[in-house]
């Protein structure tokens, strides 16, 4: 290790992987504006918070978390521009709430790290 890699470090920061709790209430965030797929959650993560990252293992424990809880549900559709039908996901409407709740933790947590990045 180098005193310029230090400073390389802090100036281009490696991304932040998600743990579960986080993708829990980012996935909520994204479902509350619309059904949505695995692959395209990550790939919204990395356009609308180009600072964090969602690998695919945490992404689908999260997946499965919500739907044992009877939070989302899930169900096949083609999608647009994709070859095989997607597993298309959406938030169960006795959830919308605590799904509201979850979310605004999200943004609050993104908006706090923001500060300090």
């Amino acid at each position: 290790m180098t005193f310029e890699e230090i400073y390389q470090f802090f100036q281009e920061p490696p991304p932040i992987y998600l743990n579960k709790e986080l993708a829990v209430c980012y996935i909520l965030s994204v479902f509350l504006r619309g059904d949505s797929y695995g692959t395209e959650l990550i790939e919204r993560l990395e356009q609308e918070y180009s600072a964090y990252r969602l690998s695919d293992t945490v992404l689908y424990s999260a997946l499965k978390f919500l739907e044992k809880q009877g939070t989302i549900t899930g169900y096949w559709q083609k999608v647009e521009g994709r070859g095989r039908p997607r597993r298309m996901y959406q938030i169960i409407p006795e959830y919308k709430t605590q799904a509201q709740e979850l979310a605004r933790l999200w943004h609050e947590y993104t908006t706090r790290r923001d500060k300090f990045v």
